[in-house]
């Protein structure tokens, strides 16, 4: 007779529960759960903080023989469902988890670092021209200063702000998944 094999695959958390949902399989039931994470700096009302975010929210994955898990993984605190389409729970191939762990190794967040560029649109969030949209014109990380092109009274105009006062209009993970596929990126994110 043969024995079924474990393997991957995704589960639907409930919203920020990922955590809970994670140590739940891992102490409750013994299941092995990849769950990466990053950390990056965040604009909040009290100025930028460094924050821990899940690099697939809503999502961790789970090593399993199916069979066996699939009602102590769905009824598991923190788990919303196991994703499926139609009636089929697909597992997701080993080799797509095993790129992910080499670049997400340990249980601990890799820290993303992002300096804005030149170009990159950007909200002022703190001061005056807080709530003005501006572009990035120099980086100046000496004196952590940015100096952007505002529009004052319908005309550009330079001004320098503090780079806690500014908040990226894009995604840092929409940079990071490229970087990721590199071979270099493991050597950049750990550093």
């Amino acid at each position: 007779m043969h024995l079924p094999s474990p393997a991957w695959y995704s589960a639907r958390t409930k919203p920020k529960h990922e955590h809970i949902a994670a140590a739940n399989l891992r102490k409750n039931l013994g299941l092995e759960v990849f769950f990466p994470k990053f950390r990056i700096e965040k604009m909040t009302r009290r100025g930028v903080a460094r924050v821990v975010e899940p690099l697939f929210p809503c999502y961790i994955f789970v090593r399993c023989v199916l069979e066996n898990s699939m009602a102590a993984i769905q009824y598991s605190p923190g788990i919303s469902r196991l994703v499926h389409f139609g009636g089929k729970i697909p597992s997701v191939p080993d080799p797509i988890i095993g790129e992910l762990q080499e670049c997400f190794c340990s249980d601990e967040a890799i820290t993303v670092e992002h300096h804005p560029e030149p170009g990159d649109e950007v909200t002022m969030t703190l001061g005056t021209f807080a709530g003005m949209q501006a572009c990035v014109l120099r980086n100046l990380p000496a004196k952590k200063r940015v100096q952007v092109l505002l529009d004052i009274l319908g005309r550009p105009t330079p001004v320098e702000v503090e780079r806690h006062a500014i908040s990226l209009n894009r995604s840092i993970l929409t940079n990071l998944t490229p970087l990721m596929a590199t071979p270099a990126s493991r050597e950049i994110l750990s550093a």
